[in-house]
């Protein structure tokens, strides 16, 4: 009996062990053991910006290893539930073996996924911003939709979300917003994101019912680690503070505590209004522009690597990363991976694990012909 089973069991295992190896996960566990052995030395907290390196490269190893182990860990003990049930015919018992079974596939695959995190950048938090394009209220109602699909996104893999920054729209929708993301892997999951997002539908805003088409952009930024030098002069910093917008009431602030930096070199404009602190309002804007700046370094060095790719495109304003079409048909379209479904729903209601999927290989496959 449970042939089948476990004939599924020893291949999700043989899987595994394959995964572990690309994963390097022995090289990992070699690496925390090396690190734990520097945290119990009685002067590692002498240096606190290297200790604070050291728990930060701790975390993220042990989040590299955890998954895979705990699932080597339920795979023996399926193996082994297998073994003393083969001569036990109980019904309840073949079911249970069954949606055990099923339950160890879906964490495989997921563990597999997890793998094609190949950037270092992958694990880090997310500074997230929603830009609506030309077309006024139909583009921000289109950024605003876009805004619902990532907060979706986030409660389906129970991301921490902060708002830093929300304008809304003159008559719906919004004209921008700013989020912090945290968890595991946020950055990894959602920087297949980062672009301009078009929209084909009958407008709502149209009471000639035509067809109308929207576009508005997705900036992905990882947060900058302390350790990481981003050289922001106070010369170029320009600050101008206003009293924060918000639902009224309580949730208005009473004095100019929101913050808008313009670093005046490049032009970049960050806006916090979230804390009540003015300090820590220009503090998260700040952190917004060093994010931005890193970012755009980041891109020079990758830029001649980029422009050897064949096929490559660039994730910038104008160039579309995907369609949404709502009328005359349904469906959405990657137009770097050709990702599509017919089920539009679905994915602004947050199910985006195809397209991030679809993503992520069609990244390591670029870089590898690099």
């Amino acid at each position: 009996m449970y042939e089948d089973e476990a004939a599924e069991i020893e291949a999700y295992t043989d899987r595994l062990a394959e995964i572990r190896k690309c994963l390097n996960i022995e090289a990992a566990k070699a690496e925390i053991a090396q690190l734990e052995s520097q945290m119990v030395a009685p002067d590692f907290w002498g240096n606190a910006d290297a200790a604070q390196h050291v728990v930060r490269r701790m975390k993220a190893l042990k989040s590299v290893v955890a998954a895979p182990d705990e699932l080597q860990t339920e795979l023996q003990d399926a193996q082994v539930l297998i073994a003393l049930a083969q001569e036990d015919a109980d019904e309840s018992v073949a079911r249970e073996i069954a949606s055990l079974a099923q339950t160890l596939k879906s964490k495989l695959d997921r563990v597999e996924f997890n793998s094609l995190f190949a950037d270092p950048r992958d694990a880090k938090n997310v500074i997230l911003s929603i830009h609506p394009g030309a077309g006024g209220t139909e583009s921000c109602d289109w950024a605003d939709m876009l805004y619902r699909m990532i907060l979706r996104f986030c409660e389906r893999r129970e991301y921490e979300v902060d708002v830093v920054d929300h304008q809304p729209g003159d008559e719906a929708g919004l004209k921008s917003v700013t989020l912090t993301i945290s968890g595991p892997f946020a950055y990894g999951n959602l920087k297949s994101e980062a672009g301009v997002h078009r929209l084909v539908r009958i407008s709502p805003f149209d009471a000639a019912r035509r067809r109308h088409t929207s576009f508005a952009a997705i900036e992905v930024l990882t947060e900058v680690d302390e350790d990481i030098e981003v050289d922001v002069r106070e010369e170029d910093l320009k600050m101008d503070v206003f009293r924060s917008s918000g639902a009224g009431g309580q949730k208005v602030n009473k004095t100019s505590s929101a913050v808008r930096l313009t670093h005046v070199p490049t032009g970049i404009v960050a806006t916090c209004q979230i804390e009540r602190s003015q300090h820590r309002n220009r503090a998260v804007a700040l952190q917004f522009i060093k994010a931005k700046l890193y970012d755009i370094e980041l891109k020079k060095q990758e830029a001649e690597l980029a422009a050897q790719r064949e096929g490559h495109q660039d994730v910038a304003w104008g160039s579309q990363i995907r369609s949404y079409v709502l009328h005359p048909y349904q469906m959405v379209k990657d137009h770097r991976t050709n990702e599509e479904t017919g089920n539009v729903d679905r994915v602004l209601d947050g199910d985006l694990d195809a397209f991030i999927e679809s993503y992520l290989k069609w990244s390591l496959t670029q870089r590898n012909q690099s």
